[in-house]
């Protein structure tokens, strides 16, 4: 089963009011494990970079200047994620800047069926809980000492971390039965032959017994004296 983990970057809070994607990371899953096989790229929004968003990830519109606008990587994206479910945090807000970026160049727009959101996961599995990223990576032990900043790639690879630990670990589903679908898998006892052994005599020698009476007399006020 191929997912792959995705984390963007932005200009700004929204792509209706012209704000754009300038950083796209992504880490591929197979069977809940990372492969290694990721996709990165940083991108040129065209425009200029709000302060805020500065203060977020550190990308400044000179860094960005000579990177590829969308178009040029578009073809590139599509062919990485192919049809693998998506596993975003915050699944909503970067799909709209995805999907943005797609219907901008005539793209279609990718269904939020195939994106898993973590938050959503999170809020299930901790009510009342803080479910930012930050936050989960600390319940889960995930190390934080990178991220000095958001970025896309190692927000990504964070996330990884904190979706396999969402789901149950590193072997998800090791469980005694599995009671949905029809190829359901139980446990059931298995009989085993075991030959019958006399048992065997466990009765202190007299030299443990003299010992023992040696060890107990060094004691002081044992508590069976003043019963």
């Amino acid at each position: 089963m191929r997912e792959i983990v995705l984390d963007t970057e932005t200009t700004g809070l929204d792509p209706l009011t012209g704000h754009r994607l300038v950083e796209i990371g992504c880490v591929e899953l197979d069977r809940h494990l990372p492969t290694g096989n990721n996709f990165h790229c940083y991108l040129n929004p065209e425009r200029d970079m709000p302060d805020e968003a500065f203060r977020v990830h550190g990308l400044s519109e000179v860094f960005l200047s000579d990177k590829p606008v969308f178009a040029e990587v578009v073809a590139d994206f599509l062919d990485y994620i192919g049809d693998a479910i998506l596993i975003i945090h915050n699944a909503e807000f970067d799909m709209r800047f995805i999907n943005a970026e797609l219907t901008r160049l005539g793209f279609p727009s990718l269904p939020m069926s195939r994106a898993v959101d973590t938050v959503a996961m999170a809020k299930k599995k901790f009510p009342g809980s803080q479910v930012n990223l930050d936050a989960l990576c600390r319940r889960f032990e995930v190390d934080l000492s990178r991220r000095t900043h958001h970025g896309a790639l190692l927000d990504a690879e964070l996330l990884a971390e904190v979706y396999l630990q969402l789901i149950g670990g590193r072997q998800p589903g090791l469980e005694l039965a599995v009671k949905d679908g029809p190829s359901a898998v139980s446990a059931t006892a298995t009989a085993v032959d075991r030959p019958f052994r006399e048992a065997r005599s466990h009765a202190p020698l007299p030299e443990e017994l003299a010992a023992h009476d040696i060890f107990v007399g060094k004691l002081k006020n044992p508590i069976w004296l003043k019963v």
